[in-house]
C-alpha cells in the first residue's frame, strides 16, 4: 500500500490508478475543507483537481531536468498572476500540492494520507480556541467623512474619550474631489451597545456626514 505503484516506465493502467485515487481523495478534501474555509465553488473546484495535476506533472517529468524548468517557470508565472488568498485558502493549496507529489511518484497511499488526514486536523484545529484574543477582535475601524473648512486635529477626543477605550489614528484622505476629508481610527468600545449613541454624537459634529464602523482590517485596506 505504501510502496510506489510505478515500474521503470509507467504505465497506462498505473497512470489510471494514480489518476483515480488523487481525484477521489481531492473531492474528499475539498469537501471537508468546505467546513471551515469559506470561498467560491470554483476555488474548492480547483482544490479537488489539483494533486490530479500535480501528480501529472510529476509523472510525465521523471527525471527530465530540462521539462522540470520548463514546469517550475509555468508554476511560477501562474503565481505571480494570481490574487494573493487567505491563509486557509493557501493551506488547502499547499496540502493539495503536497499530495499531488506524493501520487506524482506513485506513492498512493501516502497521498491520501497527506490529503484527508491534514484535512481533518485542520478541521480539527479549527475549533480549537486558541490564538483568538480577544482584544483584536474588539478592534474596529472608524471611518468620520468631515467637509474640509472643519479644523480635525482633537475636534472628536472629548466624544472618543466618553465611548471609547482606546483610539489611534490609522490615516486622512480626501474625498469628494477634495471638498472633503476621511478621518480612520482604530478603536475599542468600552460598551459595545453604545456604538449607535456614539454615531449619533459624531453626526453633530461632521455636520451628518457619512461614518462607518467596520471590522479592523490590515491597513492598506482602511481607507
Amino acid at each position: 500500500m505504501f510502496d510506489s505503484i510505478y515500474s521503470a516506465s509507467v504505465t497506462a493502467t498505473e497512470f489510471f490508478i494514480m489518476a483515480g485515487a488523487s481525484l477521489v481523495s481531492g473531492l474528499l478534501f475539498a469537501w471537508i475543507m468546505s467546513f471551515r474555509v469559506r470561498s467560491t465553488k470554483r476555488f474548492f473546484a480547483v482544490v479537488s483537481i489539483m494533486p490530479f495535476v500535480v501528480a501529472s506533472v510529476i509523472t510525465f517529468v521523471n527525471g527530465n531536468i530540462g521539462a522540470g524548468v520548463a514546469i517550475g517557470g509555468a508554476f511560477a508565472l501562474i503565481r505571480f498572476r494570481s490574487a494573493q488568498g487567505s491563509a486557509d485558502e493557501l493551506a488547502s493549496i499547499l496540502i493539495s500540492m503536497g499530495s499531488g507529489i506524493a501520487f506524482g511518484m506513485g506513492y498512493i497511499g501516502y497521498g491520501v494520507i497527506i490529503l484527508l488526514a491534514l484535512g481533518v486536523l485542520y478541521f480539527l484545529i479549527s475549533f480549537l480556541n486558541i490564538f483568538e484574543h480577544r482584544s483584536l477582535s474588539e478592534e474596529k475601524l472608524l471611518n468620520i467623512t468631515i467637509p474640509e473648512s472643519l479644523d480635525y486635529a482633537g475636534v472628536f477626543d472629548d466624544t472618543f474619550a466618553h465611548y471609547l477605550k482606546s483610539w489611534e489614528s490609522v490615516g486622512v484622505k480626501t474625498t469628494g474631489m477634495g471638498s472633503m476629508f476621511r478621518l480612520s481610527f482604530k478603536v475599542q468600545m468600552k460598551d459595545p451597545k453604545e456604538e449607535k449613541e456614539l454615531i449619533d454624537e459624531l453626526r453633530t459634529r461632521n455636520g451628518n456626514l457619512e461614518i462607518a464602523m467596520l471590522p479592523f482590517t490590515q491597513p492598506q485596506a482602511q481607507l
